[in-house]
């Protein structure tokens, strides 16, 4: 190992530590480090074989936080897990850390708050604004119309 290389595979391992990374956002850090190819892939499997890169632990701590803290729906996860490298299990894995009676109460209640804040009399544009503010949430379009349709 070159000293290059074990100088970039310390500050990735730091990187690393500070919070979970996916392999691709490792790859972009060690390309500004002027590190590349074989070199790179060669840090990236010391960073896997130490634990410090783990892309289904990411995925699943990805998840669930920006699913209890944000509030977003799986669709919103789901692309932007995708637009990180994230696919097929690990995608799986991290879908299932959103409980489907948690997922249905969370929306309920981001929809109550909402409705809240909406000043028309008019139901049915009240209700659209609602739909249009759930679906930029990233949830499902016949989950919101359920949610909607039990609370009238």
């Amino acid at each position: 190992m070159t000293d290059l290389v074990k100088d970039a595979l310390s500050k990735a391992a730091m990187f690393c530590a500070y919070q979970e990374r996916t392999q691709q956002e490792v790859r972009d850090r060690l390309k500004e480090w002027g590190v590349f190819g074989d070199d790179a892939e060669e840090v990236i499997a010391e960073l896997i074989q130490q634990n410090y890169l783990n892309e289904e632990r990411f995925a699943k701590s990805f998840a669930g936080g920006k699913f209890r803290v944000k509030g977003w729906g799986k669709r919103k996860i789901k692309q932007h897990l995708q637009q990180r490298g994230i696919s097929g299990y690990n995608l799986d894995q991290a879908m299932k850390e959103i409980a489907p009676d948690d997922y249905r109460e969370t929306l309920t209640e981001l929809l109550t708050k909402k409705r809240q804040t909406i000043r028309d009399d008019n139901p049915l544009v009240v209700k659209q604004k609602l739909v249009r503010y759930a679906l930029s949430k990233g949830y499902e379009s016949e989950l919101i119309f359920s949610v909607l349709g039990q609370e009238e």
